[in-house]
């Protein structure tokens, strides 16, 4: 599970000893590198790799290969387009000889941005395709002028075939309109436009597969479709076709491998090599049993220093929450910053032993719970370019009981987010009042990091499902609801007087900005990145407005939480804290056993009462404010790029890193060394 960055920008300031910084600026160092549509591009600085050992900045280059050579497996699996139409569009951007201050071509130079941006032709949060603001004209004048041998007919027996089928991939709205649909009253397959489904595929002929295969009494199950395409054999029955070396996406598992045995040289210790053997071998098989045991090796390595993720792991992008998405973060520890996550998870049995749900959903003995902050130091797949704050592995509510989880806090990344947030004017417009603004500059950043810890280092790893329960239970709802959660999990204790007993925190009141700030964005804010007209659909933000919202109805008798108006702007009133903690303890207890005893009835009529429609009138006003102040709804990155240093005899002596590339210059280096799908 991941935690990603809210549509919110405030300050930050206080130092603490077990708390981060502030947010120290460089002014050497350009953060913003490009911008576009509802995009801000930007670097992210890697601290300290320059004081790592050779063989730490070996492994970690290594695995930034293995990282970014599994990029076009995200752009398949995202649609089956994806790659042809990346193609194309880069072919014509490439070989442009036209007038580039023509309106046309502005527009194509946005939407080959935005496709780079969403790994294919579908937004990358809202999963809504794009509409391309250049005329289907003036890319037919483009193609035919393309030079011969400029674009790839492998799949395609003439250019007129490939335009035929690729156009109206482009330009008809209708046709794969959303990547993946969270509607529940249709078929969430059929109408999703991803390639984790053959075409004609249903929603019921997947349930009845995986109902008639799935052990309802196997108390260690595995993760049923994690990596599997679904499609039909020749008699039209369905089946898996796995990914694995000699299956589906075989080729760049195969230098994936290559990359994950040359980092392997450069392990810290055995036990991180007895993961990275055992996630090989998982790669060369598919099998998930395997997956499983790397999973467990990998959470109870505890002690490198340079880590990573590499695979087939979050189901965010399908609307079934079974088949995942490839990703890859590569990382090491930022001791420091560590102190915090290693106290909090010190004390894990502490906070579910009081957690406000029912006995029966706790864990009596919560294993393992292992937390660290790092430092990123490569982004690959679905974590590229937009990229997650904060992560809690592995998924499987088994192996976190019985074997613990590994929590993640990205902290160079949230502190690129907030230095390229400064004077942005967001606290001015959107901040009820001046006395309210100070505690956001007092402690949001405090209070947001340690929001990240607490929901990825207890929160996902605390609770357990009933015995017989199916973990896929909530089928669309379940990634909401998970978050949901993990959130609430988070902000009650955010409150508590044990963050001030540990000495995470110095102030009784500094809980407020988070509470104050998590208000404003699930009632308000976050609705910027949302078009006119449209419900919110994916499971972050519905997890956002279904907290915010239940509190907000639930507290309105005793004006617990308002939305009130000044000057004709509508901004969120706080009166009373300590209620709306006890308000988010009663909706942790609920969700908590929604997801303990697989009750989809209820947790699909939370989802739908509060987390997915939108007030058109305060949506619009949100729109009009945020016009003013132009700042972007999503942001993600570009990697820093790692070179080999060699001496006179031809030894490696070093890896430099660089932080010069731009976004356009990065994407179509990508396309062109790591492409191992599209050719």
């Amino acid at each position: 599970m991941k935690k990603l960055l809210p549509a919110v920008a405030a300050g930050s300031l206080l130092s603490l000893s077990l708390m981060p910084q502030k947010a120290k600026a460089d002014d050497n160092f350009n953060y913003v590198v490009d911008r576009f549509a509802d995009i801000e591009v930007l670097r992210y600085k890697v601290p300290d790799f320059e004081t790592l050992s050779l063989n730490q900045k070996l492994m970690i280059y290594y695995l930034g290969e293995a990282a970014q050579i599994g990029r076009d497996i995200i752009w398949d699996q995202n649609c089956r387009f994806n790659l042809p139409v990346r193609n194309l569009l880069e072919a014509v951007y490439t070989n442009y000889k036209g007038d580039k201050s023509s309106k046309d071509w502005k527009a194509f130079e946005q939407y080959m941005k935005q496709v780079w941006f969403g790994n294919g032709i579908h937004h990358h949060y809202s999963t809504d395709k794009f509409t391309p603001g250049f005329s289907q004209e003036f890319l037919a004048e483009q193609v035919a002028a393309l030079p011969q041998g400029a674009l790839n007919l492998s799949d395609y027996p003439s250019v007129k075939a490939l335009t035929d089928e690729l156009f109206p991939v482009i330009f008809d709205p209708t046709l794969l309109a959303k990547r993946v649909s969270q509607d529940g009253s249709k078929d969430v397959i059929a109408s999703s436009a991803n390639n984790l489904y053959a075409p004609g595929i249903t929603q019921k002929e997947v349930e009845d597969y995986y109902s008639k295969i799935k052990d309802p009494n196997d108390p260690t199950p595995v993760s049923y479709g994690l990596n599997a395409k679904i499609v039909r054999d020749k008699d039209g029955n369905i089946k898996e076709d796995v990914y694995h070396l000699t299956g589906l996406y075989g080729e760049p598992i195969a230098q994936i491998i290559y990359y994950l045995e040359k980092a392997k040289d450069y392990c810290d210790n055995d036990a991180q090599k007895a993961y990275i053997n055992s996630l090989i071998d998982y790669y060369i098989t598919g099998d998930l049993k395997k997956f499983d045991e790397y999973s467990i090796l990998w959470a109870e390595d505890t002690k490198s220093d340079v880590d990573f993720v590499n695979g087939f792991i979050e189901s965010y992008g399908d609307p079934l929450g079974m088949t995942a998405s490839w990703e890859s973060y590569v990382n090491f520890k930022n001791k420091k910053s560590s102190a915090r996550t290693e106290t909090i998870s010190g004390n894990a049995q502490w906070f579910e032993d009081h957690s406000p749900v029912d006995p029966r959903f706790r864990k009596p003995n919560v294993k393992g719970v292992s937390a660290k902050v790092i430092t990123a130091a490569m982004l690959g797949g679905d974590a590229f370019p937009s990229t997650a704050i904060g992560i809690n592995l592995p998924n499987a509510n088994w192996i976190r009981a019985a074997h613990g989880s590994k929590s993640v806090t990205l902290e160079n990344i949230t502190e690129a987010y907030a230095l390229a947030s400064v004077g942005n004017g967001f606290n001015e417009e959107f901040v009820i009042d001046k006395p309210t603004t100070k505690l956001l500059d007092d402690y949001l950043y405090i209070t947001d990091m340690l929001h990240t810890d607490l929901h990825e280092c207890l929160g996902h790893a605390s609770g357990r499902l009933l015995p017989g329960v199916d973990p896929d239970a909530l089928k669309e709802h379940g990634s909401t609801l998970e978050e949901a959660r993990a959130d609430l999990f988070a902000l009650y204790y955010l409150a508590d007087p044990k963050l001030l007993e540990l000495g995470i925190l110095d102030n009784p009141d500094a809980y407020k900005a988070e509470y104050y700030k998590y208000m404003l964005n699930g009632l308000l804010t976050q609705l910027n990145r949302i078009e006119p007209g449209k419900d919110i659909e994916e499971a972050h933000m519905r997890n956002r407005q279904l907290i915010a919202n239940w509190i907000l109805q639930h507290g309105k008798e005793d004006k617990v939480v308002e939305l009130v108006k000044k000057g004709g702007k509508t901004y969120v009133k706080i009166n009373d804290y300590r209620k709306m903690r006890d308000l988010i303890g009663r909706l942790l207890a609920e969700v908590q056993r929604i997801k303990s005893e697989g009750d989809y009835a209820a947790g699909n009529k939370l989802v739908n009462d509060y987390g997915v429609k939108v007030d058109q009138k305060l949506h619009s006003e949100v729109l009009k404010r945020f016009s003013k102040l132009n700042i972007p709804p999503y942001r993600g990155f570009v990697n820093p790029v790692y070179t080999l240093v060699y001496d006179k005899d031809g030894n490696v002596t070093d890896v430099a890193i660089s932080y010069d590339e731009n976004y356009v210059d990065q994407m179509l280096r990508l396309s062109r060394d790591y492409s191992t799908l599209a050719k």
